[in-house]
């Protein structure tokens, strides 16, 4: 419990929500040394990058909601001193798929031979291959040169465009639909669907979506760390949190759990925030306030009018196996395979496909998937015995199930659309799922799935939607501010995923508020 209990004290920043933006912004602002207060509702830190333990009885540390680790920047690591790491994968992907009668799939990684040998196993030739060298050697330029400015204050799209120096990527990537550049570089249903994915992670949208919400999914999801790529958090994603949270306390910040901030009173200057506990109201002051939950929050306590009700469309399932199960396909190994990202369903015509038929209220005949088997990679995060036996983890990502199709009755919606986003994997599998999962102390099955609406329920996702609302363009717009975190009172930032440049498990929204609030202190 903080130190004010009971009375009114004043600190240079109150951090509203504790989850990982916020842990690095009460880091970075406590190692400056100002007073920090964190008010987190729940009963630990962490938000949704946490690691739990969802089956009874059993000792296994699963990264619950957030999964990979790709956007978080190694300066905030280096700056905050963190004990903390992550691994790649060996494979990026595997996607199932049968051609002609017999089962076949595309398997990425393993090297440049393996994977050259794997695309013309699939279709037949060199082209594709090519064709996917020289448009990822495109989005790894991009990446090396977008990345680095997430920590730095928005450029203008001039600026940006001038710093990717690159008028073909310019286009592709910034101006045009998405599906214009898929299908001008790429012939094959399946590499096409694999390349599209990216743009389609808790995104509902359609390849050609004139918005190009689905061009800003795809951005992010290409130029994390300057690469690309997409890593395991050693010890789960609570390894990181934790971190987060034992450097911010050991700076001096103050972090409360179980106090629910309900209303901030601003005049620009100072501020005053309101807080519940278990035991009743109180108030603290405060300088500056980081609003670490959705725009739709930030709203609800400062009085202001809400932006755009948000909408999540992702089903998240977690499973514990006994073993890997057998692939139809014999000429992959399941221990490779599953060790990247697995691809479900996610041919390009499935994926518009599923899209239509969500976007006409109905839940998609095929739903289009990926699974990623963490302890493959990071065993750690299974008991010792459970290692020895072979048991390993399967996290199951859904797509284009928009939170519209359960509000009829989330729990029947969500039995049923687990039921067949796992027929859609047994149909690659030699044997059923079902019969590889482990079960918990109670003889249940280690499986659990959680919709959109759970999402918003547990972790007050406006709509159940990961990134709190559309991604942004990681240039300045008009009225995003010189760090993209600024919000009409003056004092009140905005540092959850909501913020410009947010979305996805970085830490960034936490290191600009820092920035700007230690800017205008002048330290």
């Amino acid at each position: 419990m903080p130190a004010h209990e009971g009375h009114h004290r004043s600190y240079d920043a109150v951090i509203v929500g504790g989850g990982h933006n916020g842990l690095v912004a009460a880091a970075y602002l406590a190692r400056a040394g100002r007073s920090v207060l964190v008010l987190e509702r729940l009963g630990n830190t962490g938000g949704a990058a946490v690691s739990t333990r969802p089956f009874a009885g059993v000792d296994a540390r699963l990264s619950r909601y957030s999964y990979l680790v790709s956007l978080l920047p190694k300066k905030i690591v280096r700056d905050l001193g963190l004990d903390f790491r992550v691994r790649t994968r060996n494979v990026s992907s595997y996607t199932p798929v049968e051609r002609d009668g017999r089962p076949t799939g595309l398997l990425v990684g393993g090297g440049e031979r393996r994977t050259r040998e794997a695309f013309a196993r699939l279709t037949g030739g060199e082209r594709e291959y090519q064709a996917w060298q020289r448009f990822y050697d495109m989005t790894g330029r991009v990446a090396q040169r977008v990345f680095p400015t997430l920590t730095e204050p928005l450029p203008t799209r001039d600026e940006l465009r001038l710093r990717v120096d690159d008028e073909e990527a310019w286009r592709v990537l910034f101006e045009e639909p998405i599906g214009a550049a898929v299908e001008d570089r790429f012939a094959d249903d399946l590499v096409r669907g694999v390349v599209l994915t990216d743009a389609l992670i808790g995104t509902f949208a359609d390849a050609h979506d004139p918005s190009l919400k689905q061009n800003r999914c795809f951005l992010y999801h290409v130029i994390g760390g300057g690469t690309g790529a997409w890593d395991v958090p050693v010890g789960g994603m609570g390894a990181l949190t934790d971190a987060l949270a034992t450097a911010a306390r050991d700076a001096g910040a103050v972090l409360a759990t179980g106090h629910e901030a309900v209303r901030i009173d601003t005049d620009g200057s100072a501020a005053e925030i309101t807080y519940r506990t278990a035991d009743g109201e109180g108030t603290v002051a405060a300088r500056h306030v980081l609003v670490n939950a959705s725009p739709q929050q930030l709203a609800v306590l400062t009085g202001d009018q809400p932006p755009t009700p948000a909408e999540g469309a992702q089903l998240k399932v977690n499973m514990l196996l006994r073993r890997l199960p057998r692939l139809r396909d014999s000429e992959v190994d399941p221990r490779e395979a599953f060790s990247g990202t697995f691809h479900i369903a996610e041919g390009y015509e499935q994926l518009a496909t599923a899209h239509a038929e969500a976007a006409a209220g109905r839940l998609p005949t095929a739903p289009p998937s990926e699974i990623y088997c963490h302890s493959l990679t990071d065993p750690t995060i299974l008991g010792p015995d459970l290692v020895e036996q072979g048991y390993q983890t399967l996290t199951l990502f859904g797509l284009h199930t928009p939170a519209r199709l359960f509000d009829r009755d989330n729990d029947a919606v969500r039995e049923e659309l687990l039921k067949s986003t796992l027929a859609q994997l047994d149909a690659h599998l030699a044997e059923p799922l079902a019969d590889c999962l482990a079960t918990d102390a109670d003889g249940r099955p280690c499986i659990e799935a959680k919709t959109p609406l759970d999402l918003e329920r547990d972790l007050r996702l406006p709509g159940g939607n990961i990134f709190h609302r559309d991604l942004s363009w990681p240039y300045a717009q008009e009225g995003t501010g010189r760090w993209g975190v600024e919000t009409r009172h003056t004092n009140v930032l905005l540092c959850g995923a909501g913020a410009v440049r947010g979305g996805g498990v970085s830490g960034v929204p936490g290191h600009n508020a820092a920035k700007a609030v230690l800017e205008e202190l002048g330290g």
